[in-house]
């Protein structure tokens, strides 16, 4: 790639947000160097490698590579049979850490995946060495000290050294005392190694030792005394020992570290390399970038691209397609329209791409494989070389025509522009012809009307706008492709305060052709923008309906749900009733089996398995059955009060209350509900009786699997009044009434039983206390009854 492309479409600024992102010198050195890849797998491999970094970023963060070194020239020294120093020694240990941590996120991080990622196998590759890091950290404490035990000889010597300064102290501090008045200072200093006193100049014979240096006024001697002689040179003895035994320390870790001097350059490998790709992952973080696909075809598919060195805040995304239809797109429009951000954000995206760094755009952008990119984009003029503005940019015109083929990529910014524009234009679109000729891909912004005709009329070439707002005089940066833009120059004008005669006039002097291409431009601007706004409200229509299908299919859905739910409750409910009911009745007679005897035994016996037949095919059925009876609406001379009819509007059954008006209308008494309907709505309900040892009889419909029960039930009152009766003939009377009115759906019922004695109350409550159905009982309160009165709340059936 032509490094005058990079610096033009300010590719290093890039590399230089890139080199902050990474915490190796190494990789840093890297991202500098970094240019785009020429391999299409390479840029593939490289893009899901950025990825995937990015991907494990959000998840746990950043690696920690920090105190990663370059021990490379180390690592050479040991190869000939050298010795590492200290800080050698310790940029080992660093990178070593480095490594274990990096092997360490890698690990953790796999385990979450079944498969892991393309970084996987970096991570895998890492040897951690950490025998030989604990053996370092063991022996050296810093670059200036050495542990006492590194070694068995390090810690005999230095506990000789330490008994020896104690000596030489002990020594020192009593010659303090005896020597104070010859002494500038009562302290013990050091000079080249060896213990000394500071004495007076004008007293050195007074203190018999050794002179080892003066001070700078010249009044002070630092002189070791005679005393402390012997004891000063064991002690540097020991030191020479001392450094002997620290080399061969030093050399032991040197010779444990050099069998593994491939692992640990591998390892200097990786981690630079992770360096460098995590760099790209977080550089991405910070632009909320993504992974472009990239093809071998030309195609150049942008969707919401942004410029990575324009605020986030403030830069307009863009849309950009190029080389499918058309392989030439010419962008026209006012200055400061953003026309040559768009060349940019092209060049310099396609750039990224190629280098293996994620984009700012939205997903499912493309990019296309260029071997080369050239740029001839700004002011061109070269004072040193005497070459105008238009000279300048012909010279790399020329380049470019030379060199461009058709796996290049060739933005022009204002092309033709700096001579005479009637040339300039002729210039511009004969440049154009010929890459068009090659197949090459190029953008090209201009103000020439000509080129405009040129992209209309041309197959493969395509006009595009920067849009602008004449009323605000700002531009909105949105691009539009397939309109040709316009200048807007009278417009702008004539906002800005120029007078109207002279644009008046400007008009006038402008060719006919010219006005009414601009008049043509503008037509289609304004159609342009109609269309957009239909579309938008066709969008935001069709939008609305489709959520209003969707609530109304999951309205309807819901409906559903809630309607089988209730059917299968109802028949869940209808089973257990008639289970109860079959279960009540054979007990009954079983009861009565007991007190009686002869005939009167076979029949209720008989009686007993015909009614358990009747109940089980009651049961059986598992479909609801049709309560609406056949038959047509009764006359107004058939009717009489008390006659049993069907509502059909209400689904219930009841009984005539009044004769119906002259309007065919009358009431009809539906267990407590009391309401009027009209004849048509009726259908008469006929009975006939079915005794069962003198029990009251159960009107029974003659429909469908109908129920006398249920006509029974639903003629039933709110109230049984059992005032006046004995326990013995109220408890009977007052089980068969809650079966009716639980059949009936009654939620509450009240029995009336009177204060008397309180022995039919007592006896009613016991009775509720049993029964399976009732939910609550009470007394009535004050306008209920009161005392005389038992409330009963019956369970949800």
């Amino acid at each position: 790639m032509n490094e005058k492309a990079l610096h033009t479409l300010e590719y290093f600024k890039i590399l230089a947000r890139l080199e902050d992102c990474a915490v190796t010198p190494m990789g840093k050195a890297l991202c500098r160097s970094m240019r785009p890849l020429s391999d299409p797998a390479e840029i593939r491999r490289a893009l899901t490698e950025s990825e995937d970094a990015l991907t494990r970023i959000y998840r746990r963060g950043v690696p920690g590579l920090s105190g990663t070194k370059d021990i490379g020239a180390s690592m050479m020294r040991l190869e000939v049979g050298g010795s590492l120093s200290i800080p050698e020694l310790l940029s080992l240990s660093s990178l070593l850490s480095a490594a274990e941590r990096a092997y360490s996120y890698g690990k953790t991080d796999s385990d979450n995946e079944d498969d892991g990622d393309s970084l996987t196998p970096y991570f895998s590759g890492i040897t951690p060495l950490t025998q030989l890091k604990r053996e370092i950290d063991r022996c050296i404490i810093s670059e200036e000290e050495i542990a006492d035990d590194a070694s068995p000889g390090l810690r005999s010597v230095r506990r000789k050294m330490a008994r020896i300064e104690e000596k030489v102290h002990s020594q020192l501090n009593s010659l303090l005392h005896s020597l104070s008045p010859y002494l500038q200072e009562s302290i013990i200093t050091t000079r080249g190694g060896r213990y000394c006193l500071p004495v007076k100049l004008e007293y050195r014979s007074s203190v018999p030792g050794m002179v080892h240096d003066q001070s700078g006024s010249g009044s002070t001697l630092f002189i070791e005394p005679m005393a402390v002689l012997n004891l000063n040179n064991e002690l540097r003895e020991l030191e020479i020992e001392e450094a002997k035994e620290i080399a061969a320390v030093l050399k032991s870790l040197s010779d444990e570290t050099a069998p593994h001097r491939l692992e640990i350059l591998e390892d200097l490998r990786i981690l630079t390399h992770l360096d460098v790709i995590f760099a790209r992952g977080s550089l991405a973080r910070s632009m909320r970038a993504v992974k472009p696909a990239i093809n071998t075809d030309g195609r150049v598919c942008l969707k919401r691209a942004r410029h990575p060195l324009l605020a986030a805040a403030t830069v307009v995304p863009i849309d950009l397609t190029l080389g499918e239809d058309f392989d030439q797109l010419i962008i026209t429009g006012p200055n400061t329209g953003g026309k040559t951000v768009t060349l940019k954000t092209l060049g310099l995206l396609t750039l990224m791409g190629l280098s293996g760094l994620l984009i700012p755009a939205e997903d499912g952008s493309q990019l296309a494989f260029f071997r080369e990119i050239y740029a001839d984009i700004g002011d061109e003029q070269s004072i040193e070389q005497s070459l105008s503005t238009f000279s300048s940019h012909m010279v790399n015109i020329v380049e470019i025509l030379q060199k461009a083929d058709e796996d290049s990529l060739v933005l022009f910014d204002e092309l033709g522009a700096g001579t005479d524009p009637t040339e300039g234009a002729a210039l511009a679109t004969a440049i154009l012809m010929r890459l068009h000729r090659f197949g090459i891909r190029t953008m090209a912004t201009t103000h020439y009307s000509e080129l405009k005709v040129f992209a209309l009329s041309t197959p493969g070439v395509e006009n595009a706008a920067c849009e602008f707002d004449v009323e605000s005089l700002k531009p909105t940066y949105r691009l539009l492709i397939g309109v040709p833009g316009k200048s807007n120059a009278f417009s702008i004008s004539q906002k800005l305060g120029l007078p109207d005669d002279v644009i008046s006039e400007a008009k006038d002097l402008l060719s006919e052709e010219g006005e009414t291409f601009e008049d043509l431009i503008s037509d289609l601007e304004t159609k342009r923008r109609d269309v957009e706004k239909e579309k938008a409200e066709l969008a935001s229509t069709q939008e609305a309906i489709e959520q209003l299908k969707k609530t109304l299919d999951e309205r309807q859905q819901k409906n559903r749900e809630k309607g089988d739910a209730i059917l299968e409750e109802a028949r869940s409910e209808a089973r257990k009733i008639l289970s109860e009911a079959k279960e009540y009745a054979d007990r009954t007679i079983r009861e009565m089996n007991k007190l009686k005897a002869g005939n009167g035994v076979k029949e209720m016996e008989k009686s007993r398995t015909e009614l358990r037949r009747q109940m089980d095919k009651l049961g059986a059925g598992q479909k609801l059955p049709d309560t609406e009876p056949e038959g047509r609406p009764p006359k107004a001379e058939e009717l009489r009060i008390g006659d049993k009819v069907f509502v059909r509007s209400l689904n219930l059954s009841g009984s005539v209350s009044t004769l119906p008006n002259a309007k065919g209308e009358l009431f009809v008494q539906m267990g407590i509900l009391r309401s009027k309907v009209k004849l048509s709505d009726l259908r008469l309900e006929q009975e006939e009786t079915v005794s069962v040892e003198g029990r009251s009889p159960y009107a029974k419909k003659k429909n469908k699997g109908g129920s006398g029960v249920t006509a029974k039930s639903m003629t039933i009152s709110p109230e049984i009044i059992l005032i006046g009766k004995t326990v013995d003939e109220a408890l009977p009377e007052l089980g068969k009434y809650l079966d009716d009115a639980y059949l009936a759906h009654l939620h509450q019922v009240r029995v009336v039983h009177g204060r008397g004695t309180g022995a039919l109350k007592n006896a009613v409550a016991g009775y509720l206390k049993k029964v399976s159905y009732v939910k609550s009982y009470r007394p009535g309160e004050f306008g209920e009854g009161g005392y005389g009165v038992t409330v009963v709340d019956f369970k949800d059936n």
